[in-house]
């Protein structure tokens, strides 16, 4: 098979066959295909696309590039969740333990975080010692003691996805909705799930910017998981505003804590709720969403969430006390509040920047390498809509080097928009898709 002849087809806008993209994947994965040939058929398939039929195949390919985990021998339903990004976006540390408690198992493998999105292993690793790098037999045990588990993805799991995203990332193609959901949906299958929800986000904090964007990204990966026997359920939601108060690593662990312990913001609380209340329906332990919701609340309410979190983090060898003591948690030498230049109304903000001003401050990566520190952060204090008095501090930014910090704040001044009308922002769960 000439693989020329293949990018020529799909550069012509023609349908690949199976055995053309299963020997694609294969050979790329084993190193037969070189980087070159295949950047000119990413480039292809970001220009001319995939129809639905090759990319539930280019998905299973990658898919059974190596391990597929075999959860069935555990008892119940096993269901995940995965956010598109964001900044502020802690959702899946309270979300996990909450849904385990009420008796869904969910075995979680997360991401780190690049550019201005935030991942869920950085923060997970700001409570001392938690391990995110269990082995397979680890992490299914993890499941079958505990019921939730998090963890990065191992070397074995959808290999063919992590030699293609970081090729995507070094040739322009990173934006293609096919590749997008090709590689979100090959890392979650391979975890052995029943079903999964998926939070796509949409705004300036996202990468989809428009709704008809992140419509279009969460049909295309419900189709997948539905073709691939898996229930799949999409919730678009809104990030024209961090979410919640922190930004932050160990700021955002805090946060979570708040959330189990049932005082935190309302729009972080409103979400979990809203995620767990479908985990729980395609679970089978609710009937309907607004059921799973209220069970959500009561685990909360009863203290279920937070003792399920405790469980976890003493499993993965983390320091658990940090649940009853945020002191715990790595705390940043300095503070600094960056305040409104005038009086009136939070009109917008740019959150792809309050992102990047996170980076600035070492709280986030601009390459892959990067070293994180855990300490760093904002408490967000004015978000859209919000009345601000001159002076008045926007965010208080949490810091350990004061280099770092005047890029920081160059960054947060074209973030933030004040204006003399009060404006009405989006809500923030938009629609639901299944």
């Amino acid at each position: 098979m000439l693989v020329t002849e293949i990018i020529r087809k799909k550069r012509d806008g023609k349908k690949l066959h199976r055995d053309e993209i299963e020997a694609l994947i294969k050979g790329y994965t084993k190193g037969d295909i070189p980087d070159y040939q295949m950047s000119a058929l990413l480039m292809a398939v970001f220009l001319k696309g995939l129809d639905s039929e090759e990319l539930h195949i280019w998905t299973q390919a990658m898919l059974h590039s190596g391990r597929v985990i075999d959860l069935s021998h555990i008892e119940g339903k096993k269901i995940d969740k995965h956010s598109t990004g964001g900044v502020g976006d802690k959702i899946s540390i309270p979300l996990a333990p909450v849904v385990a408690s009420l008796g869904v198992k969910v075995p979680m493998i997360s991401g780190r975080g690049l550019g201005h999105t935030g991942g869920t292993l950085d923060k997970l690793e700001s409570i001392p010692g938690f391990d995110v790098n269990l082995s397979v037999e680890r992490f299914v045990e993890a499941i079958e003691k505990v019921g939730v588990a998090m963890i990065g993805q191992t070397e074995d799991l959808a290999p063919a996805d992590k030699k293609i995203y970081a090729l995507r990332d070094s040739t322009a193609t990173v934006e293609s909705i096919p590749l997008i959901s090709a590689s979100i949906m090959s890392k979650k299958l391979c975890e052995g799930i029943d079903g999964l929800v998926l939070d796509v986000k949409v705004g300036s904090g996202a990468f989809m910017k428009t709704v008809k964007q992140a419509e279009a990204l969460a049909k295309t990966m419900v189709n997948i998981g539905i073709s691939a026997g898996v229930k799949t359920v999409a919730v678009l939601t809104s990030m024209d505003e961090p979410l919640g108060w922190a930004v932050g690593n160990s700021l955002e662990i805090e946060e979570s804590i708040e959330v189990l312990k049932g005082v935190g913001p309302k729009d972080t609380t409103a979400l979990v709720e809203e995620l767990g209340g479908w985990m729980l329906v395609l679970g089978g332990v609710a009937r309907t969403k607004d059921e799973g919701v209220a069970m959500v609340r009561n685990a909360i309410k009863d203290g279920r969430g937070l003792r399920k979190f405790k469980e976890m983090v003493a499993f993965q060898g983390g320091d658990s006390l940090v649940a009853d003591d945020p002191s715990r948690l790595p705390k940043a030498k300095h503070r600094h509040d960056f305040c409104a230049s005038r009086q009136g109304f939070v009109s917008k903000i740019d959150c792809e920047r309050v992102g990047l001003a996170l980076c600035a401050l070492g709280g986030g990566r601009k390459k892959k390498e990067d070293k994180i520190d855990p300490s760093v952060g904002f408490r967000v204090h004015k978000k859209i809509g919000s009345h601000v008095a001159e002076g008045e501090p926007l965010v208080t930014v949490f810091y350990n080097d004061e280099d770092r910090l005047k890029e920081c704040l160059d960054l947060l001044k074209d973030s933030y928009q004040v204006g003399d009308k009060k404006v009405r922002k989006r809500p923030l769960i938009i629609r639901v898709m299944n």
